[in-house]
């Protein structure tokens, strides 16, 4: 028998405010259509003032709960993905802890920007198989509409504010490709790239810094990082892109998602898009969507997915799950 982090919760939370393209175009010398035609994105929701991450990370994280039947009481352990925590510590996770009336288990932290929730899965699938925690919480938040420079046009129309939460529990599978679970992890970084995506200032710089981004650069980059960490996934996993039932990628742009989908040799009738809806919402952006495709009657019991993401890092991965 094989130890596998089977999913058995989901949810998401979106703050109230919704940007739609054309209210960016009275600030920017942007248009709808500019924005459109290079993202896909249509509308970003951002965060009320006095909304932090860690209180739209707890919405998710109850949504996730409620579909999951369970109370915080349940969960062993709790993790956050974010780039955009609450404060420089505690952890985003703990105050999370708190916020949901999870008094027992532990909680911290995952900072790997947009494949945070990749990097944060890992690890939850990492503690249920060594016995550490038999229940986890992942959370992807962020509220990076307050680390955006919003007179760059290049970056300000691409970001949005959300949270996703999926809770692993323990279970019992053969150890081949047809069980329910987590199945394979691929993980990557080099730091010789941290000057493609970052923010330009921090704690220890003693500043308060905006997120830059060099985008050509990272679209080159992304495309075929991406497509190679879900092919070695898959590979890791034993399964084919024949028989992947649904793509879910970072929802960073819609160029990248279709350039990615190709090199895999999937169509895109096959990945759920949630970009034009959401913008990119970085480490939350994957289980953002994840959430919306259940929702949605897309993602179904047994299904086998792809999830891919790539940030700040450069930090990329990708994880085989079957639902």
């Amino acid at each position: 028998m094989t130890i596998r982090a089977q999913v058995a919760g989901i949810g998401h939370y979106l703050p109230k405010r919704v940007v739609p393209n054309s209210e960016l175009e009275q600030s920017l010398d942007t248009s709808d259509e500019w924005i459109r035609t290079r993202s896909g994105i249509e509308r970003r929701h951002i965060v009320a003032e006095g909304e932090t991450t860690s209180e739209i990370a707890a919405h998710a994280a109850r949504n996730a709960l409620a579909d999951a039947g369970l109370t915080a009481g349940d969960l062993d352990a709790l993790i956050v993905a974010t780039s955009t925590p609450d404060l420089t510590f505690p952890s985003a996770a703990t105050m999370v802890q708190a916020r949901i009336g999870m008094e027992t288990g532990f909680a911290f932290d995952v900072q790997a920007v947009c494949a945070g929730f990749v990097y944060a899965l890992a690890n939850a699938n990492a503690l249920i198989a060594s016995g550490t925690a038999r229940r986890v919480m992942i959370i992807g938040a962020e509220t990076f509409s307050r680390i955006i420079d919003w007179s760059d046009r290049s970056t300000a129309v691409l970001f949005g504010d959300g949270a996703g939460a999926l809770i692993l529990e323990a279970s019992d599978g053969e150890g081949t490709p047809q069980d329910r679970g987590v199945l394979s992890v691929d993980l990557n970084s080099d730091g010789r790239f941290r000057d493609l995506l970052y923010v330009d200032g921090g704690v220890s710089t003693n500043s308060i810094g905006y997120l830059r981004m060099e985008g050509k650069e990272v679209f080159r980059h992304a495309v075929a990082k991406l497509a190679a960490s879900a092919e070695s996934a898959m590979e890791k996993a034993g399964v084919t892109a024949a028989e992947v039932d649904w793509v879910v990628p970072h929802q960073a742009n819609i160029r990248i998602i279709q350039g990615t989908a190709k090199k895999l040799g999937l169509p895109m009738e096959k990945v759920v898009v949630t970009v034009q809806d959401h913008g990119n919402t970085s480490a939350a952006s994957i289980p953002l969507a994840l959430s919306v495709g259940v929702q949605n009657g897309q993602i179904k019991k047994g299904d086998l997915l792809v999830t891919e993401a790539i940030g700040g890092g450069l930090a990329w991965g990708a994880v085989v799950i079957r639902w």
